[in-house]
């Protein structure tokens, strides 16, 4: 019994070993810390909102193998809809890439070749956070995902649940940071 037991534990160990060793994604931001507050920057800019409806910087490390590709979302899991709110997607991200700068959400700011799907404002770009007024502090989720497919294959105008379900699809790893906002 022992020697069927042997080498079944080994090999458990050593994937263990080696899942250990590896370091896992990350992701981060300059414009915020991870359970922060957004600044007026981050806010949109309409809907009763007053802010600059610009995108934060964010940079990400521990790219697992294998990586093809980025994406990068935005979400708010505590707007009123039933469904939250997509504020960015930005996908066909190169795989070289580790850092997007303050404004890379802006229409055509993105690195050659990568796309912004439609947020929940009807744009094609990043919008910023604007809960409704009297309403506790919302979570805005940050997350990069890394591909395995050098491009998505989804429609320009895609909505933003059918190009998370391909994100979904094809991650290989994915990381997050929340901020909060209120008014």
């Amino acid at each position: 019994m022992k020697k069927l037991f042997a080498p079944a534990l080994c090999a458990l160990g050593l994937s263990l070993g080696a899942s250990f060793g590896a370091q896992a994604l990350e992701l981060s931001s300059t414009d915020f810390g991870n359970g922060a507050t957004l600044g007026k920057a981050q806010v949109f800019q309409g809907f009763g909102c007053t802010g600059g409806n610009t995108s934060p910087a964010l940079s990400w490390s521990g790219v697992p193998a294998g990586t093809k590709s980025f994406a990068i979302t935005a979400y708010d899991p505590d707007a009123p809809t039933g469904s939250g709110w997509w504020h960015w997607v930005a996908y066909d991200l190169p795989a070289t890439l580790r850092n997007l700068p303050t404004g890379a959400g802006k229409a055509g700011a993105l690195p050659g070749g990568a796309k912004q799907g439609r947020n929940d404002y009807g744009g094609n770009e990043f919008g910023g956070a604007c809960p409704p007024q009297g309403d506790k502090a919302h979570r805005y989720i940050f997350t990069v995902y890394a591909l395995k497919v050098d491009k998505l294959e989804v429609p320009t105008d895609a909505s933003a649940a059918l190009i998370g379900y391909m994100l979904n699809a094809n991650k290989l790893a994915t990381a997050t940071t929340t901020a909060l906002y209120g008014r």
